[in-house]
């Protein structure tokens, strides 16, 4: 049965862990969605992870679009969230509206991730407006400049407070669920139990109601960093880059392609004269 948002709200009553991972492009989405995640975050880590850049901010709206396009067209009857990039929601109501509405109307998302809990009113006007929100509290990458760095949050008790107070408000907002990051698993713990939202952590312990992370940390596709909340399940990187350098070697070599590999009879040495000349145009 697909997943949708009442299946988040049955899950968390039943007790029942949910899995949700981030995928990027149509193959890696068809990928974690046959694994049977019940979720697939498009995040706007894909300015990190896709494209290379050292934070999430340089992501815009047309490139989460196209990346969120992809991923409903590669994960068919998935359940797709789509991360509202930096300036697409900050800008006023009106704008950010417009904006999330997007992610469902053009891109065929069935819901939408902002962060901060400063804005509950916002997100109160989107799901009245049918449009389903995630929330996205302590670490929130958006944020990295006030932070000075991808820090943990949520560690004095004055911040766990402020932390809790905004789950509250999201919860009273009608946000379906809140992506808990980098905060301490006590405190998760405390925001799970308090809010009728279904609480999805990320390096903030195992009593949220369950767990999201990035599809190349998983699948060990990342050259650098990895970090600590992240537990690698395969080497993919070190695995392709083996393939690649056989690949290299055996063109070098003259060892491919083989005669398996090429059209028509198989001559070791053909004669020049009996080979067509190739059309350039």
């Amino acid at each position: 049965m697909p997943v949708s948002v009442a299946t988040f709200a049955d899950k968390k009553r039943r007790g029942e862990k949910m899995a949700l991972v981030t995928a990027y492009d149509a193959l890696t989405a068809a990928l974690v969605h046959a694994a049977g995640v019940d979720a697939i975050l498009v995040g706007d880590s894909v300015a990190m992870v896709f494209a290379g850049h050292d934070t999430t901010l340089p992501a815009t709206m047309e490139e989460m679009l196209y990346h969120t396009r992809a991923v409903v067209r590669g994960a068919r009857n998935a359940f797709v969230i789509a991360d509202l990039p930096f300036l697409s929601y900050q800008c006023g109501h009106d704008e950010a509206l417009r904006n999330a509405g997007r992610f469902l109307k053009e891109a065929g998302a069935q819901a939408v991730k902002l962060e901060g809990g400063h804005d509950a009113q916002l997100v109160a006007r989107l799901v009245q407006a049918g449009i389903p929100v995630m929330g996205h509290l302590g670490l929130t990458p958006q944020s990295v400049n006030r932070f000075g760095g991808f820090k943990a949050q949520g560690k004095s008790e004055a911040a766990a407070a402020l932390i809790a107070e905004q789950a509250a408000a999201l919860d009273a907002a009608g946000a379906f669920a809140l992506v808990l990051e980098l905060i301490p698993a006590r405190l998760a713990a405390q925001i799970t139990a308090a809010v009728r939202a279904s609480t999805i952590g990320i390096g903030a312990g195992k009593f949220c109601d369950g767990q999201i992370n990035v599809v190349n940390d998983l699948l060990g596709l990342s050259t650098g960093y990895i970090p600590r909340h992240a537990k690698r399940y395969a080497a993919l990187y070190d695995q392709g880059l083996s393939a690649i350098r056989a690949y290299v070697a055996d063109v070098r070599s003259a060892m491919f392609p083989g005669p398996e590999h090429a059209i028509g009879a198989a001559q070791e040495s053909p004669d020049p004269s009996s080979v067509p000349e190739a059309n350039a145009g």
